[in-house]
C-alpha cells in the first residue's frame, strides 16, 4: 500500500466518486483520482501513529472490563450488548476478510517478482488483477493493461489463501518462539532495504516534499493506515500486565514508536532512489525499486539484497494471513455461539476440531476476490471498516465511563475522556480521506447488516425469548 499512499490513484474518466470526501467537501468538484503524500508520507505515518495511539488506549479500557481475551466483538458484546456487537462483528468480517484479500494480491506481486528473479515469467493475465483501474505499465512506461476490466485472474493470490485455508482447517497453532522469527525477518528485511537503498538516494526526489499539500498528506494516511491494523492486538494483554496502569501505555506507545520509525525509514529511502510519481498502483513498490535500480547501476549487491528483502516481505504476508484468516473464522465462530449466525460457521471439525466450515467459507470469499480485485479498491475498504469499528468502540468507552462509573477497570486511559473524544475525531479525518465511491460501498454493507440482524440474527440470537424465536 505505501506505492498508492505515495503516488495516489489516476483513473481514465472524471468523477465525483473518486474524489476523496474531505477534498469534495472543500473543493466541491470531482477529479480523475486522488492525490498521494508523495515524499511527505512520513507526516502520514506521524497522523496515522498518533490515531492508533489513542484508539489503541480505548481498547485497553475496554478490553480490561471483561475477564476474557477476544476481539472487538467480544469486548462489546459483554459491555454494550448485542445490536452494537453485531454492528461490530459485520464490521470485522469487512475488516479482516478485505483486508486479507488485499494483503494476498500484495504477496502474489512479490511472489512474481520472485519468479522474475530466477527468470521465470508466467503469462500476465495469470497473475494480475482481472480489475486494474489504473491500467497496468512496465517498467519503460508501456501500457500493458488498459485501465478497467480485462480477461485474466490473479491465481498466485487465489492459490495462497486456499493452500494457507488448509493448513488452518487441519489445525495451527501460534507461539510466541515463531511469532518472534516471524518479527525478527520482517525487521531484517526492512533494514535491509534501508541500508542498502540509503546509498542511492537522490535529493532532488525530495521536491517538492509534499507535492499534493495537505489533502495528499490526509489521503495518503488514508491508504497507509491499512499497515496499521492489528496494532489493537497490543491492547488485549491488559488483564495480564502486572501493572496496566503503567505497562500498557508504555507497551501501545512503545510499539508505534519502532513500527512508525521503520516506516518512515521505508518512506524516506523509497522516495529517495526513485521519483514518487512512478509508484503509483504497484502493489510491490519496494522489490520493484530494487529491481529498477539494480538494472540501472548493475549492482550485484542489490540483485541479492531484492532477494532477500522478497524473502522477508513474502514471509511477513504469509504470517499476516495466517493471523487473520483465523480471527475471521474465530469471529464468525463467536457469532454462531451467540445464534447471531448460522449454526453452519459454528461447525467443528470432527478430527481436527477446527472451525472447518467458517474456515472454508473464509478461504473462498477471500481467495476469489483477491484473484479479481486490485490492492488498492480492497486496502479502502479494509480501512473504512477498521476505522468505523474504532470510533465505535473509542464512543463505547465514553459511554461506559457515564452509565457504569463504577464497573471493574483494569486499566483506564488516561487524561479522562480525552483519549475516546481525540481517537474518535482523528479516526472520523482519516475516513474523510477515503474516496466517496468507498463510502457508498460501505454504507450498502452495513445496511444488509443491518437487514440480517432484523430479518435473522435477533430472532435467533441466544438472548431472544423463546416465544419470539424462529
Amino acid at each position: 500500500m505505501i506505492g498508492t499512499a505515495i503516488a495516489g490513484q489516476k483513473f481514465d474518466t472524471s468523477s465525483i466518486l473518486n474524489a476523496p470526501l474531505a477534498d469534495f467537501i472543500v473543493r466541491h468538484q470531482a477529479t480523475l483520482g486522488r492525490p498521494g503524500a508523495g515524499p511527505a508520507l512520513a507526516l502520514s505515518l506521524m497522523l496515522v501513529a498518533i490515531v492508533c495511539a489513542f484508539t489503541a488506549l480505548c481498547y485497553a479500557e475496554l478490553a480490561s472490563m471483561i475477564p476474557i481475551a477476544g476481539s472487538a466483538y467480544t469486548y462489546t458484546y459483554a459491555t454494550m450488548g448485542e445490536l452494537i456487537a453485531w454492528i461490530i462483528g459485520w464490521d470485522l468480517i469487512l475488516e479482516y476478510a478485505v483486508s486479507n484479500m488485499a494483503v494476498s494480491v500484495g504477496f502474489a506481486a512479490h511472489l512474481v517478482d520472485l519468479f522474475d528473479w530466477f527468470g521465470w515469467h508466467p503469462p500476465l493475465r495469470w497473475i494480475s488483477p482481472a480489475y486494474l483501474p489504473s491500467g497496468m505499465a512496465d517498467f519503460k512506461g508501456n501500457l500493458l493493461f488498459d485501465p478497467g476490466w480485462h480477461f485474466g485472474f490473479n491465481f498466485p493470490a487465489f492459490l495462497v489463501v486456499m493452500l494457507l485455508t488448509m493448513v488452518l482447517v487441519r489445525g495451527i497453532r501460534e507461539s510466541a518462539e515463531t511469532n518472534n522469527v516471524m518479527v525478527i525477518l520482517k525487521i531484517a528485511a526492512i533494514l535491509a532495504f534501508v541500508i542498502a537503498g540509503a546509498h542511492f538516494i537522490h535529493p532532488s526526489n525530495y521536491h517538492p516534499f509534499a507535492p499534493n499539500g495537505w489533502s495528499g498528506i490526509l489521503t495518503g494516511g488514508s491508504i497507509i493506515f491499512f499497515t496499521y491494523i492489528g496494532f489493537d492486538s497490543v491492547s488485549t494483554a491488559a488483564e495480564e500486565a502486572k501493572n496496566p496502569q503503567r505497562d500498557l501505555p508504555i507497551g501501545i506507545i512503545t510499539t508505534l514508536v519502532v513500527c512508525t520509525v521503520l516506516y518512515i525509514c521505508v518512506a524516506v529511502v523509497l522516495t529517495g532512489i526513485v521519483p514518487w510519481q512512478k509508484l503509483i498502483d504497484d502493489a510491490a513498490p519496494v522489490v520493484n525499486s530494487l529491481k529498477q535500480l539494480g538494472i540501472t547501476t548493475h549492482s550485484i549487491t542489490l540483485h541479492w539484497v531484492r532477494l532477500a528483502v522478497l524473502f522477508g516481505a513474502m514471509m511477513g504476508m504469509i504470517s499476516s494471513l495466517l493471523v487473520f484468516q483465523l480471527g475471521q473464522a474465530r469471529v464468525w465462530f463467536a457469532m454462531s455461539r451467540d445464534g447471531l449466525l448460522p449454526k453452519l460457521f459454528g461447525r467443528v471439525h470432527p478430527k481436527f476440531r477446527t472451525p472447518s466450515t467458517a474456515t472454508w467459507i473464509a478461504g473462498l470469499l477471500v481467495g476469489i476476490p483477491g484473484g479479481i480485485l486490485d490492492i488498492g479498491t480492497l486496502a479502502d475498504l479494509s480501512n473504512i471498516g477498521t476505522l468505523f469499528a474504532f470510533v465505535l468502540v473509542s464512543l463505547g468507552v465514553i459511554i461506559l465511563r457515564y452509565k457504569q462509573p463504577e464497573r471493574r477497570r483494569g486499566f483506564r486511559a488516561p487524561g479522562g475522556l480525552a483519549a475516546p473524544i481525540l481517537s474518535v475525531l482523528f479516526c472520523l479525518l482519516l475516513m474523510s480521506g477515503l474516496p466517496i465511491l468507498t463510502w457508498i460501498r460501505f454504507f450498502v454493507w452495513l445496511v444488509i447488516g443491518l437487514s440480517v440482524y432484523m430479518l435473522y440474527s435477533r430472532y435467533r440470537s441466544e438472548f431472544c425469548p423463546e416465544d419470539r424465536k424462529r
